[in-house]
């Protein structure tokens, strides 16, 4: 006997499982971004409806999004949302992550797009910077200042290797790292 499971195709998927979002507390300071987004996948048309469906009692009625083509393989033009149209520009101009939505009620909000990709504690780390009320930061420095930090802990071994390349060991003049015993020993004994 053989038994047939039917499979959610992506997009039935991506709907039925919630926005991963963080949002900037309501305050009276104003920053760069409004809170982040950590999409699922780089298929606009799946992750926009729950996107769209956690941000309608904060922001209202969305009527638009904007983003850079760069970092999305299609931008659909229309994206269908709970019954109604959500209209999807581009713009090459536009940071590429960053996601702009505009609402006829609350205005424009602009959310840190976290690439689908990123490691989980990196999100998380990205999620709270750019939920920070009144943060300087904008979407390209927060993904830069990430890239810099996600070097140097992702393994012991990677970042004890990093210090030794970056002078943390002792070289010699010719770009040879020094063991311990190759040390000088000073006149007093100690090293």
């Amino acid at each position: 006997m053989t038994t047939t499971f039917d499979r959610p195709a992506p997009r039935d998927l991506a709907a039925a499982v919630p926005a991963r979002l963080s949002l900037t507390p309501k305050s009276a300071l104003a920053g760069q971004l409004d809170g982040a987004w950590w999409p699922r996948s780089r298929d606009l048309a799946a992750e926009l409806p729950p996107l769209v469906a956690a941000l309608e009692e904060p922001c209202g009625h969305i009527t638009r999004v904007t983003v850079n083509p760069t970092r999305w393989p299609v931008v659909p033009h229309k994206v269908a949302v709970d019954g109604r149209t959500l209209h999807v520009g581009w713009f090459t101009e536009q940071d590429p992550d960053k996601l702009i939505l505009l609402s006829y009620t609350v205005g424009r909000w602009d959310l840190l797009v976290i690439p689908p990709e990123t490691a989980p504690a990196a999100a998380a780390r990205l999620m709270a910077a750019a939920a920070i009320p009144g943060s300087v930061l904008t979407a390209e420095v927060l993904m830069a200042n990430e890239t810099v930090i996600g070097r140097g802990i992702r393994d012991t071994q990677r970042g004890e290797a990093g210090w030794e390349s970056e002078g943390g060991a002792c070289m010699s003049p010719f770009g040879e790292p020094f063991g311990r015993s190759a040390l000088p020993r000073s006149a007093n004994g100690w090293r």
